[in-house]
């Protein structure tokens, strides 16, 4: 373009670059508007529920949290009425009139309606349709979850010879229809509790991004985070179980003085209880910044440049910026389906309809599989009731249950790290954890690779939800592909803005399908 003199200012213009003022300003224009057009084309989708909603008038199949309820947990009619009918309006003075059973609010139901400018609409992001009530598939859920609660002290290197692993693995894998990970048609102590990614069933049950030292700009983190003692199990008698469903503020939890590696579940759900919304997607793109050229996607138009390095394309600014940007959009999605469609049932309420009906209380149509099964006979004559024992003082979050929060997050941050990184890559000086989780030693075994440690992070911190008792597995699983189609309409907007020739990124999905994305 060159220089030219301002008339007015008698200063010269100082922009050069292939494109004037206006050119610029009407690309800009263009890029934006194709990348709404081909979201706005894009097909409408209808959204499923399971129908327990309907099914049962008293509402047992289906989230209330907050609400006042019963003494059998069952929740007011006429509070979830007008619960629906401001989700239906989405007026904030119906929000405003919703009765509460307690102190403590709804988590940001009125986060369901709101709009983005990058990616696919929240309400255009489609999900499989979860387990029914009464479902041979939610009692297999839910038979898992208790085992879960069960075993949150026992160390992972310890899930081979344990009794209580080897008893949930073959109680889980006589289960009609379990959708966890098998071998040979059976759930074993390799495969207990883990993702069904490629590469969650290779080498330890942690992902090498939540052990690995975080460089952290000037310092170095070190992952051992607090956790809570062995056995601090909560809401395991009624009365505290009923005050919590009402929105009573629980009782202040304990914590173990010594900080460790998540070396249990106990150390992987209080991770994922206090964690910032993008912290593992985040932690782990740190790390991989540090592994070395050979860690980058091959795509990058960067890697073998002569003269240039990405930075605020294709480097650590974009990526960073990326792999945090996808975090709110992927909830966005997650609390449309939460709230305005399937509104399920979280594990901790489900565990008082499985208490109220083996004491003789209620009848609630539960399947066999589950009232009959070995783990729901341990908990009772542990804890002297048949609720689920919680990780956490509180329990679950205010919101339904369906899909997990975390796991949309994590499913969005990990798909983009993959579309920056080579998946290929050999994770160099793996480690493992000793028993006690106050060290790390070195892992020897089958290669880990980037691709298989970013699938198995996704699923720990999916998953690890379940472990602390607030979500279920299908909860975690179509959380992650949620999220990975959030991100992936992202991308797309993206692969239109940039200036370099670039042959679009290219990326292993979480069913084990190659995408590239230009």
């Amino acid at each position: 373009m060159g220089r030219r003199r301002d008339k007015k200012s008698n200063k010269k213009k100082c922009v050069i670059g292939p494109l004037n003022a206006e050119k610029r300003n009407e690309k800009a224009f263009k890029v934006r508007y194709k990348a709404a057009k081909f979201q706005r084309e894009a097909p409408l989708l209808d959204h499923l529920c399971n129908g327990d909603e309907c099914l049962f008038p008293n509402k047992i199949g289906n989230f209330s949290k907050g609400l006042p309820h019963n003494s059998l947990g069952e929740v007011d009619i006429n509070s979830y009425n007008i619960f629906i009918k401001a989700l239906d309006s989405s007026k904030v003075n119906d929000f405003n009139s919703i009765p509460m059973g307690g102190v403590v609010k709804l988590a940001n139901p009125q986060g369901a309606y709101v709009f983005d400018l990058i990616g696919s609409d929240c309400h255009k992001m489609s999900i499989a349709v979860p387990p029914t009530f009464s479902s041979s598939w939610a009692a297999g859920e839910m038979v898992e979850i208790y085992w879960q609660s069960l075993t949150r002290d026992v160390p992972f290197q310890e899930y081979d010879t344990n009794p209580l692993t080897i008893a949930a693995a073959s109680e889980i894998s006589g289960l009609s229809d379990f959708r966890g990970p098998k071998v040979h048609g059976a759930v074993t102590t390799e495969t207990l509790f883990r993702g069904d990614t490629p590469g969650d069933l290779v080498g330890p049950y942690i992902s090498q991004f939540l052990w690995m030292d975080i460089p952290f700009g000037a310092r170095t983190i070190t992952q051992q985070y607090r956790t809570t003692p062995a056995g601090s199990d909560h809401m395991t008698s009624y009365e505290e179980w009923l005050n919590i469903q009402n929105g009573a503020l629980p009782g202040a939890p304990i914590f173990d003085p010594e900080p460790r590696y998540i070396r249990n579940g106990r150390d992987l759900a209080e991770y994922v209880h206090l964690d910032f919304t993008f912290q593992a997607p985040l932690s782990a793109c740190l790390i991989l910044q540090g592994f070395g050229k050979g860690a980058i996607q091959q795509s990058n138009p960067y890697l073998n440049s002569a003269t240039e390095g990405g930075f605020v394309t294709f480097g650590a600014a974009h990526i960073l910026d990326v792999v945090t940007k996808v975090a709110r959009v992927s909830l966005e999605a997650a609390w449309f389906q939460k709230f305005l469609v399937h509104r399920r049932i979280r594990p901790e309420e489900f565990g008082g309809r499985v208490h109220n009906h083996l004491i003789g209380k209620a009848r609630y149509p539960i399947h066999t599989e589950l009232l009959d099964s070995q783990v729901v006979s341990k908990v009772f004559n542990q804890f002297g009731s048949y609720l689920l024992p919680m990780a956490y003082p509180e329990g679950c979050p205010t919101h339904p249950a369906y899909p997990a929060g975390h796991a949309c997050i994590v499913g969005a941050g990990v798909t983009v790290l993959k579309a920056f990184f080579n998946e290929t890559f050999v994770i160099p000086n793996p480690v493992t954890v000793t028993s006690d989780g106050l060290s790390l030693i070195p892992y020897v075994g089958a290669h880990l690779t980037i691709g298989g440690e970013l699938n198995k992070l996704a699923s720990n911190i999916a998953l690890g939800r379940d472990t602390a008792g607030v979500h279920w597995r299908s909860d975690g699983i179509e959380g992650l592909k949620l999220g990975e189609a959030v991100a992936i309409e992202i991308l797309k907007d993206f692969s239109k803005t940039y200036n370099e020739s670039f042959s679009g990124f290219s990326l292993t999905k979480f069913d084990g399908t190659t995408i590239t994305i230009k």
